[in-house]
């Protein structure tokens, strides 16, 4: 056999081998996890549960689940080992707030960009509005003026309908024949 027909083989034995291989150190690296919890421990169940562990033996984890509940479980059901602060942010809803001397970041990048000059400014409505507003201002705004121009473009094609039905009514109705003037 020539080495063109033995390298799709080859290439194929390669790819099955770093698979298992990254496989078998993600097996260790979770069986190294559960064999490092220590009473007292924040864990999550592979179902989703969070509890603390009470003692630790060869194949069983024996957990506290709440007040008054002790649950056993296989020491593969364990999920992760948290660690305390992330522990207590889940389940007590407890923030360890480690920034507490920086800045505080905005929600939105508009007091970025706001000065004294802007916040005296009045604030503008970019909603839209059923009727034309007017203005205190001497000068209409560019959006009423807009407005005002769609309002005199809808009432002149109004007027052109107006008239179109005018002359319909001007021109003599059609009879079948039957008129009294006869």
């Amino acid at each position: 056999m020539s080495l063109v027909t033995l390298l799709p083989f080859i290439v194929l034995i390669g790819a099955m081998f770093l698979m298992t291989r990254s496989a078998k150190k993600k097996q260790q690296a979770a069986a190294q996890m559960r064999n490092d919890m220590q009473p007292g421990s924040g864990i999550r169940t592979i179902g989703g549960m969070y509890a603390t562990v009470k003692e630790v033996n060869e194949d069983t984890v024996l957990v506290d689940a709440g007040p008054g509940v002790d649950l056993l479980f296989a020491k593969n059901a364990i999920g992760a080992v948290l660690t305390d602060d992330e522990y207590n942010r889940i389940v007590h809803g407890v923030e360890h707030d480690l920034k507490s001397d920086s800045d505080v970041v905005p929600d939105d990048a508009s007091s970025l960009t706001e000065t004294d000059a802007d916040s005296d400014a009045k604030s503008v409505d970019l909603g839209k509005k059923d009727t034309v507003e007017e203005t205190t201002d001497a000068e209409p705004t560019e959006a009423a003026a807009a407005e005002a121009d769609d309002a005199k473009a809808d009432d002149a094609k109004t007027d052109d309908v107006k008239a179109d039905d005018a002359k319909t009514d001007e021109e003599p109705k059609k009879t079948d024949g039957d008129s009294e003037a006869k």
